[in-house]
């Protein structure tokens, strides 16, 4: 049985260089890539020996807990087929135990497990150098191997049983745009870090929480014990063991579990083929929310008007430099201004979607519904895009204190555009390109609608933002304190106009159905 498992995922680890030409191509490409990336990241543990041993322990006692945090996500970001899934191996008969001991050995032998490989050797070897003893370095980037290992078949386990018809592309974008949202600001904030032959403060508090927990016990135990932590050194190394077995443990009862329950295959014969309407909930909101999810993403009207946002926002940075604002400050200005128009580019939906706004009013879907589901595209849009920039502003101002007041006045332009949005759309749709036109072919206008239906969110958003705005430039100019309280009061102003405009929008567009619908039957 060990024998035929290693021989199949062997086969099958030397299948993925077969095929086309550019799928050759394209998979040794990305072989070598990977591989230059494990030999840098080799390279770089080795080089650790001549730095301090809190750098050393700091540095490794992170990379190790990424490592194993992204073996357990990685499955459920990645959607591929588990090729390893013990119901695969049922028909051949073979008891739940031997079965689960051979797919574990199994699964070293892929791309991700020898590069695994290579980061634990490298990290042992600069462990010894630093002291440590042998046999600790070694246990230890055993625990490591296995608990990532074996996180990974669990992983890769629960997502084809759990999401089995439901891990789809846009699940999966879904899962990406969250670990975009919470690991680049935190990558941005270590890299701002000057370290300067030492471990910041904020870095060691974290290097300590992650050594007593299960994430990082494995990795922080050596470190521990080299600079002689005798609390920590000791629970690490319990958590650790501890950490391993349990895994090991739930993954051979995990393949029994699987090996004695039978699917049930109606589940993806219902979700089949739905995307998005199968992701989102099974309510008039979640309806629209899909619809205009597949519009906002694949109508170049739409599009065009998201790819102008950054643009905007970073058009003013020349002229103010010109004019000799500081660089630091010019440096927070492109995100209030992309904020106030994601907020505002939903403004006129309803005209954008007048080819189908009149199912919304024949079926009698309520107007907070339609309101509601609408604003969905907006905020998978613009909150990761917020997510990224805010973070990279401050690090350029070089002031991490002015983060929460960034935040507010981010959150603050932004949900008071889109709630004013919601009553916009509702109460002033104006013509636009029709579906199909491009998106700079505007029709002719009768009325000055559009301009004045614009001008108004912006003013509004901006006059809402006031007190936000106002903390913001006292935390800039006089007590960085303010930052905090800009935070506050904008994230409370943000929802409230949100949670404001969807309610008002909604009942407005009930009141005003005949009108938009004569609206989209004429333009």
């Amino acid at each position: 049985m060990v024998a035929r498992v290693l021989q199949l995922r062997l086969a099958l680890f030397l299948g993925t260089l077969r095929g086309s030409a550019w799928h050759v191509i394209r998979q040794v490409a990305g072989l070598v890539v990977i591989g230059a990336l494990v030999m840098s990241a080799c390279v770089g543990a080795l080089s650790l020996d001549d730095d301090h041993l809190d750098v050393a322990s700091a540095v490794l006692t992170l990379v190790g807990a990424a490592l194993l945090i992204g073996f357990a996500v990685g499955p459920f970001l990645a959607g591929a087929t588990d090729q390893l899934d013990p119901r695969r191996f049922s028909v051949l008969g073979a008891e739940p135990t031997p079965l689960a001991g051979t797919l574990l050995l199994g699964s070293l032998i892929s791309v991700p497990s020898v590069a695994l490989l290579a980061i634990d050797v490298s990290t042992a070897v600069v462990w010894v150098r630093l002291g440590v003893p042998a046999l600790v370095a070694v246990v230890s980037a055993l625990l490591h191997v296995v608990t990532c290992v074996v996180l990974a078949r669990i992983a890769m386990g629960l997502a084809s049983t759990l999401m089995r018809g439901r891990r789809t592309r846009e699940l999966s974008s879904l899962f990406v745009l969250g670990v975009i949202v919470v690991v680049f600001p935190v990558a941005v904030f270590l890299s701002s870090l000057e370290w300067d032959g030492r471990v910041p403060e904020q870095i060691r508090l974290v290097v300590e929480i992650l050594a007593l927990t299960p994430f990082g016990a494995a990795a922080g135990a050596p470190g521990a014990i080299a600079m002689g932590s005798g609390f920590v050194s000791w629970w690490a190394s319990i958590v650790g063991v501890l950490a391993a077995g349990l895994v090991v443990w739930f993954w051979f009862w995990f393949v029994r579990h699987l090996l004695s329950t039978v699917e049930n295959p109606v589940e993806v014969r219902q979700r089949g083929g739905l995307g998005w309407f199968a992701l989102t909930p099974g309510v008039a909101a979640g309806a629209i929310a899909a619809r205009s999810i597949i519009y906002w993403f694949s109508d170049m009207r739409y599009m065009a008007n998201l790819v102008i946002i950054p643009i905007a926002g970073l058009l003013p940075i020349v002229p103010l430099l010109i004019a000799g604002v500081p660089a630091e400050i010019t440096a927070l200005v492109p995100v209030p201004i992309m904020a106030l128009f994601f907020g505002w580019v939903a403004h006129n939906d309803t005209a954008y979607d007048s080819s189908a706004v009149w199912l919304h009013i024949v079926t009698g879907v309520s107007g907070i519904s339609d309101r509601l589901g609408r604003t969905v595209p907006v905020l998978l849009t613009a909150v990761p895009v917020l997510a990224v920039t805010i973070p990279v502003s401050v690090a350029l101002y070089g002031r991490w204190a002015l983060l929460p007041g960034m935040v507010g006045v981010a959150a603050s332009l932004f949900l008071c555009g889109l709630g004013l949005s919601c009553i916009s759309s509702a109460v002033a749709p104006y013509a636009v390109p029709t579906p199909g036109d491009g998106p700079f072919q505007q029709p002719q206008r009768s009325g000055s609608v559009g301009v004045w239906s614009q001008a108004l969110v912006m003013g509004i958003a901006l006059v809402a933002s006031g007190p936000t705005l106002w903390f913001m430039w006292l935390a800039l100019t006089d007590d960085i304190a303010n930052a905090m309280t800009a935070q506050w009061v904008g994230v409370g102003t943000g929802l409230s106009m949100l949670a404001l405009g969807v309610v008002a929008g909604g009942l407005l567009f009930q009141h005003r159905e005949s009108r938009i619908m004569e609206f989209a039957g004429t333009t």
